[in-house]
């Protein structure tokens, strides 16, 4: 019965997802297609997760899982049904102090049961001017557990317009999900210079305009 409801709540978000974003992928330089990969995306608005799960094809979809902040989605009812049973999430306290087991190892843990993630390694919603903080340690140290996993930036366009800081009324507005080329961690390759190349190939998804 819990799988029923978790199964007809999520037809319902993706309704609703696409009727107020229009939400649409756009695959470059990778496909679509059924393999285990790190989804890592930009992090400006509570929308942002059931965006890129909204646009992932069904089959990618149920095999995808998602990080998400315990201390967030534990907060009522509502939202760890949603949490734990809709996106399946792998829920990670953001507070070290409540923390009872190591993060990486209970996400490497759901890689290796071959569930996909999503993952936002800013580490938390971006509210500063720039379009992307700097990336925490979790993505480097993931990639040197698992290097032979796919990782897949995901830049979000025009969500923050849709869900702005503060609101719970989302403003209708066509939003993209750019999936780019995977990248892999190279052997011996120090962490700072990884984060730097990870952040570079978000960010040159970020969608040009005003030009002819």
């Amino acid at each position: 019965m819990r799988r029923f409801a978790a199964s007809v709540v999520g037809k319902l978000l993706i309704f609703f997802a696409q009727f107020i974003t229009a939400a649409r992928a756009e695959w470059r330089g990778i496909e679509p297609v059924r393999r285990q990969r790190i989804y890592y995306a930009n992090h400006t608005s509570n929308a942002d997760l059931p965006l890129i799960w909204t646009v992932l094809p069904a089959a990618l979809r149920r095999d995808t899982r998602a990080v998400a902040a315990a201390d967030y989605w534990l907060k009522n009812k509502l939202r760890a049904f949603v949490g734990r049973d809709v996106f399946r999430a792998v829920l990670i306290d953001r507070r070290p102090e409540h923390r009872t087991d190591d993060p990486i190892a209970k996400i490497v843990e759901a890689l290796d049961e071959g569930s996909s993630i999503i993952i936002f390694p800013e580490g938390g919603r971006n509210r500063s001017e720039d379009p992307l903080m700097p990336f925490k340690a979790g993505l480097y140290n993931i990639a040197t557990q698992r290097p032979e996993i796919d990782l897949v930036p995901c830049w979000i366009d025009n969500i923050s317009h849709i869900m702005p800081s503060g609101e719970v009324i989302p403003v209708p507005l066509a939003c993209t999900v750019v999936f780019g080329s995977a990248i892999h961690v190279e052997d011996g390759e120090p962490k700072d210079k990884f984060l730097t190349r990870a952040s570079d190939a978000l960010l040159q998804l970020i969608p040009q305009r005003g030009h002819a």
